[in-house]
């Protein structure tokens, strides 16, 4: 399994596009802004968008979902506690900076453990609440996208509605941390770590 990052917005927010390096079917993974930029990198790399997810409901990580969708006609995932930010998120004070849409309702709601399958690969659903309330990371074969949980030196904010920084802590020690230390870590922002390295350097973990 392959990842292509396209950074998308004002924000910067980390876009995913994860492949089956055999067949080129692909997740699109939180397409917060940008959707021409998104097109174009899939098109470019001949990827076929089979499942488009969230792993939370702000703005900046579904702001392209209408976009997506309505070229690919893709299942839209999202753990259900997390339906009340996808449809209140054009609220957000950002939501014109980064030209989001309304987000089609989710086709499905992913739980703890389930897999999705790319091609002949598959992403598992870890639940890690605390940046929000349905907040998800998928796991790969050594790798995880992180959404908004965990940063490279970082974690993800508990001030914005449904935020809890107990949650956000047990979620990152007890379902991240457990993680092979060589794990590549692929957050919502900024450049990826690795497990090890957050355990050992992470200012806000320990």
């Amino acid at each position: 399994m392959k990842i292509e990052t396209v950074v998308v917005g004002a924000l910067e927010t980390n876009c995913y596009l994860v492949y089956c390096e055999e067949t080129k079917q692909c997740a699109v993974v939180d397409p917060g802004a940008d959707p021409e930029k998104i097109l174009h990198t899939l098109l470019e790399m001949s990827l076929e968008p089979v499942v488009l997810i969230n792993t939370h409901g702000h703005v900046d990580h579904i702001g392209a979902n209408h976009d997506i969708k309505q070229r690919f006609a893709v299942p839209l995932l999202l753990h259900k506690a997390d339906l009340p930010l996808l449809n209140n998120a054009l609220l957000s004070e950002v939501a014109f900076l980064l030209g989001a849409k309304a987000s089609p309702e989710p086709d499905a709601f992913v739980t703890d453990g389930e897999e999705i399958r790319i091609g002949r690969q598959s992403l598992t659903v870890v639940a890690t609440p605390g940046h929000s309330p349905g907040s998800i990371s998928l796991k790969g074969d050594e790798f995880l996208l992180s959404g908004d949980t965990l940063f490279n030196d970082g974690v993800g904010r508990t001030d914005l509605p449904g935020g809890s920084w107990e949650e956000l802590v047990e979620s990152i020690k007890s379902r991240i941390f457990i993680l092979d230390g060589r794990t590549r870590v692929y957050p919502g922002h900024g450049p990826s770590t690795t497990v090890d390295r957050e355990k050992k350097s992470n200012p806000f973990v320990r």
